[in-house]
């Protein structure tokens, strides 16, 4: 499947604001349709909000996430260039409430603190990520009472104990899931 040339931002300050997408193995930017539900899902959380993004990629769901009002993503992405990349498209939207880090993505979290509001999980697909990933946010305790954790995988992927689905919608082989931490 080919990628699109650009993404287009949804709703919000930037709203119909397009942003450049590279051809980059692995990388899945989130379709309109599926960013729009998602977005729809969180609509009351997402103002005011502290956001991870942790396999960041294209950026938009961080970008998204700060044009709806968000008060802060942290994007957390490996790749050398998709990282470039998102520097510029915070630069083209004057973006002043986001930190980018290129690192690992589970050694970020290992080494992490702070806690979130909201974390959008988009994990490349195959590699156990999903499930690494929320482990250690549930060990190091990293969401928010009340927080949210947007998961887009594999639909073969499996939620490890202690996570609840709230929402779900199918694409083709892609589960779009809106989870909490159970108590």
């Amino acid at each position: 499947m080919a990628l699109p040339g650009k993404i287009r931002i949804i709703a919000g300050q930037w709203r119909g604001r397009k942003l450049d997408v590279m051809d980059a193995e692995g990388l899945r930017p989130t379709p309109d349709r599926i960013r729009e539900t998602l977005f729809n899902w969180l609509q009351t959380l997402i103002p005011a909000a502290n956001c991870l993004d942790l396999y960041a990629g294209t950026g938009a769901l961080a970008f998204e996430a700060l044009s709806r009002e968000a008060m802060s993503v942290v994007m957390i992405e490996n790749n050398p260039s998709l990282v470039k990349q998102l520097q510029n498209h915070a630069t083209t939207l004057k973006s002043d409430r986001h930190e980018i880090n290129q690192t690992d993505a589970l050694a970020w979290l290992k080494n992490n603190d702070k806690t979130f509001d909201i974390i959008f999980l988009d994990p490349p697909f195959n590699k156990g990520l999903v499930e690494k990933s929320l482990q250690i946010i549930k060990d190091k305790q990293l969401l928010n009472a009340n927080g949210r954790v947007y998961v887009e995988a594999e639909r073969s992927s499996i939620l490890p104990e202690g996570w609840q689905v709230i929402k779900e919608k199918h694409a083709g082989q892609v589960s779009a899931m809106l989870i909490k931490q159970n108590n």
